[in-house]
């Protein structure tokens, strides 16, 4: 399996992104042991539009790597996304949204030419776990980390890709235990 890895991490002050980094790595080793052939790339980066689409479609499973900073990923992976993913609607990942001029109401985001691919997001949180799926909790108000990432999953769906289960590291800056979160990310990798 050819697998694509984008880290999304914009560097701060308060967090430069060695924990991004090291599941990135981390990711990156294990998959590489089971025998897939492994790209990994910062979105940080300059990029070129064409190849950054050509290794979107030469991978089987596209690996997002990102902090979740204000509700969404870093402004410079929206960025990519603009210049990316835009560039892709030309067919190579969607044909325009999928509409057809004779039904122009019907199949809005159905136009994917990833259908078959996967992806899977790995994401970390200042939050605690226990922040979300409890309704008593006052910012998500019950609602699942995969809500809060709603957005971030319809884009992939756009291209007709299908998810894998979504990992999430919780509390990392508070209240880091960085050695166990890292063996629970190489075990959820074992799902790929």
């Amino acid at each position: 399996m050819n697998v694509l890895i984008l880290n999304a991490h914009k560097p701060y002050v308060f967090s430069p992104g060695k924990l991004n980094q090291t599941m990135m790595t981390l990711a990156q080793n294990e998959l590489e042991k089971k025998g897939h052939m492994v790209k990994a790339k910062h979105v940080n980066d300059s990029f070129n539009v064409d190849e950054e689409i050509q290794d979107h479609l030469w991978a089987d499973l596209l690996l997002l790597q990102t902090p979740i900073n204000w509700m969404g990923t870093p402004w410079t992976f929206k960025k990519y996304m603009d210049e990316v993913y835009t560039a892709g609607t030309d067919g190579r990942l969607c044909h325009h949204d999928g509409r057809s001029s004779k039904n122009p109401k019907k199949n809005y985001g159905a136009g994917g030419s990833l259908k078959g691919k996967k992806y899977m997001l790995s994401v970390t949180f200042n939050a605690p776990k226990e922040a979300f799926d409890d309704p008593n909790e006052y910012l998500f108000q019950g609602k699942s980390v995969d809500d809060l990432l709603f957005p971030i999953h319809m884009n992939f769906r756009f291209f007709g890709m299908d998810q894998l289960k979504t990992f999430a590291a919780f509390d990392v800056i508070k209240n880091q235990d960085i050695p166990t979160l890292l063996t629970e990310y190489q075990h959820h990798l074992q799902l790929v």
